[in-house]
């Protein structure tokens, strides 16, 4: 692993940096951040027996999918507290709030297509969290990268209605 993070820093740098530049400046949980923490979440695998590249990948997007998550749940546990102080009219602080929750949001709903089409939500957790591509994620999956647009497409469809339907 040691000799593994310098070989991939870059790619998880810019898979962390397009998750995060949604965010609000000033954002407290920046990029190298995310790629450190999640650096250490696949340190702690030490059994895990990296077949290749694409393997590694998938490790690495379920691991920054978990930090994004546990930052996000963090901060709104921390809203409840009342340690955050919302400022009114201060739409930084909403959108970070609102994002916060739609994250969490899709977790949920994530989990719940997990139950019902396991490969379509690793195809999103694959796209969404760990930033592969078509082609990569058909080869972590073993399908070629025209299932993987389709099942992209079903899944997109199935989250969407999931996450609008209560509203």
């Amino acid at each position: 692993m040691e000799r593994l993070l310098p070989l991939v820093y870059d790619a998880l740098h810019r898979i962390a940096h397009r998750q995060l530049g949604h965010e609000r400046a000033g954002h407290t949980l920046g990029t190298t951040a995310v790629v450190h923490e999640a650096y250490l979440r696949l340190v702690d695998q030490r059994r895990t027996a990296w077949h290749d590249r694409a393997h590694f990948y998938g490790v690495a997007a379920q691991a920054m999918r978990r930090v994004l998550l546990d930052y996000a749940r963090r901060h709104r546990a921390a809203k409840r507290d009342g340690a955050l102080q919302q400022v009114p009219l201060d739409d930084a602080v909403a959108a970070a709030e609102e994002r916060a929750d739609a994250l969490i949001a899709l977790d949920e709903a994530l989990d719940r297509l997990a139950d019902v089409a396991p490969r379509l939500a690793r195809v999103v957790e694959l796209r969404f969290f760990g930033g592969l591509t078509e082609p990569d994620v058909g080869e972590v999956l073993g399908v070629d990268a025209r299932t993987v647009r389709r099942d992209w497409t079903k899944a997109k469809a199935w989250l969407h209605e999931e996450l609008t339907s209560g509203t």
